[in-house]
């Protein structure tokens, strides 16, 4: 049988829970993985350097979009404790383990729902938006991430965003320039890209 890719809404591969100790901004996390979810073997490198580089103003309503089990959102909201992170996926399997992950590291300023795109945010505002976004989905869902997450974000709202050049950074960028005021490439790193791009 193929293996499902991460981006579906209930995956039916085989479970192979595994724990990963990591240290991501100076604090010590502990996250559970499973098959079916992207990057089960532990932090992808593009996620570690979008981590790095984050900014976030201290009391943010942060939306992470295609959240996998959670390290994003998680250290997003380990960074502003009087923030308030939801995080969102399509994968079922990555919703629970992003809920299991929270609580290990003790992280309570969370929402964590599951979510085919924006579907179940529809009508929120907030103040910064953190993508992975999920290439295998393709560049039309990559795109749509991007124009309805811009509308999704208040006057001075950011969208941060982590790209592999060979994966369509270019392309992606070239789209964020023509939805935002101001796109910024605020790190380069093994040639993963990290633009933050604001309103």
């Amino acid at each position: 049988m193929m293996s499902d890719h991460y981006y579906t809404r209930k995956p039916e591969t085989q479970h192979n829970r595994q724990i990963h100790e990591m240290e991501l901004r100076g604090t010590r996390y502990r996250f559970v993985t499973d098959a079916g979810v992207f990057s089960k073997s532990g932090i992808d490198y593009g996620s570690r350097v979008l981590i790095d580089a984050l900014e976030l103003p201290k009391a943010a309503r942060i939306l992470d979009v295609g959240c996998g089990y959670g390290p994003l959102g998680i250290v997003s909201a380990k960074l502003v404790p009087q923030g308030k992170v939801t995080m969102i996926d399509i994968n079922e399997r990555a919703v629970e383990l992003a809920r299991e992950n929270a609580a290990l590291n003790g992280v309570h300023n969370v929402e964590i729902i599951q979510s085919d795109l924006f579907e179940a945010v529809q009508g929120r505002k907030f103040d910064v938006i953190i993508t992975n976004p999920p290439i295998r989905a393709g560049k039309a869902v990559v795109h749509q991430i991007f124009e309805e997450g811009a509308a999704m974000l208040g006057p001075g709202g950011a969208m941060w965003v982590v790209i592999q050049k060979k994966q369509g950074a270019p392309s992606a960028e070239a789209k964020l320039e023509s939805l935002f005021e101001r796109v910024v490439e605020v790190k380069k790193d093994k040639g993963y890209r990290i633009f933050r791009a604001e309103k």
